[in-house]
């Protein structure tokens, strides 16, 4: 089972909600900045940890809940607060061999689609 942890808080959100002035292609910039940074930091928390820093994602409503994952063995994520912030109400019931599935998936998928 998943422990949840929210974001860091040395690491800010970036402020490009729906009442600023931002454009879509600079508020995209600023959500992979985030994400770099939130990356770089479990990383450098968990150096050897197997995808530390892969995101995983479930289609909510309109959009996704988005978890990055900080430790594998025992299973923590982070939950990306970004766009609407939706959470997956049985995200705390994954296992690792779950989250590692849905890793490498999605980057067989990219792979096949990125050429």
């Amino acid at each position: 089972m998943a422990k949840i942890f929210n974001p860091p808080k040395e690491i800010k959100l970036p402020e490009n909600g729906l009442c600023s002035n931002l454009t879509t292609e600079e508020s995209n910039k600023l959500d992979e900045k985030y994400l770099e940074e939130l990356k770089t930091y479990l990383q450098l928390k968990n150096p050897n940890g197997k995808n530390v820093g892969e995101i995983i994602e479930f289609q909510i409503a309109d959009g996704y809940a988005k978890y990055m994952v900080a430790n594998i063995k025992p299973l923590h994520l982070v939950h990306i607060p970004l766009d609407d912030a939706y959470e997956f109400q049985y995200v705390h019931l994954l296992t690792t061999k779950e989250v590692n599935e849905q890793i490498e998936s999605k980057k067989r998928f990219n792979k096949i689609f990125s050429k």
